[in-house]
């Protein structure tokens, strides 16, 4: 295989796997757990994945003719992808603003850290949690604190209704309950 083709398709895989910056202006919070976990996987990755991808790599050279070493191909690819890794969990966590919500002295309002259950105009109730945008996971009802949600949400007191703007228009929605926990 020629290197021309392969320089070309590292370079448009390595565009297409950049994670999104942060918003110009907009600081990195995040909770102590999620700086925990972001932490612990950019250990993980240094300590433990790299040194086996590594010692792979070592070992498929020594095989000889690397053009159509699979082993060797597979293993630099999974390097580069292990190595954009770090450099972005490194320059995250170097920014990251850890905001403690067990710390939050006003309890009436939403700010981050906080999980609320709301309920839409049919009635339905949701709970979510407002954490950093590094941490924000959907499957676990988590949403980054510049999502249209959150946003809406922030500053708003059990009772209140605010509007949320959403693909189909603005929706409105009524905060039930505020809860900040350890977590």
């Amino acid at each position: 295989m020629s290197k021309a083709f392969t320089k070309e398709t590292d370079e448009e895989e390595a565009d297409l796997e950049q994670p999104e910056p942060l918003p110009p202006g907009v600081k990195n919070y995040i909770t102590p757990a999620g700086f925990a976990r972001l932490r612990d996987e950019l250990l993980q990755l240094r300590r433990v994945d790299r040194p086996k991808v590594v010692e792979t790599i070592s070992w498929a050279a020594s095989n000889g003719d690397r053009s159509e070493n699979g082993d060797y191909i597979y293993g630099k690819k999974r390097l580069r992808e292990i190595d954009r890794r770090i450099r972005f969990l490194g320059k995250r966590l170097e920014i990251a603003e850890v905001v403690d919500p067990a710390q939050q002295k006003n309890r009436d309002k939403v700010f981050f850290g906080a999980t609320v259950t709301y309920a839409n105009e049919a009635g339905e109730e949701k709970t979510i949690r407002i954490v950093g945008v590094d941490e924000a996971d959907i499957d676990r009802d988590e949403v980054s604190w510049i999502s249209p949600i959150a946003r809406a949400l922030l500053k708003a007191e059990e009772g209140d209704t605010v509007e949320v703007r959403t693909p189909t228009g603005p929706e409105a929605i009524e905060v039930v309950k505020i809860e900040y926990s350890d977590g």
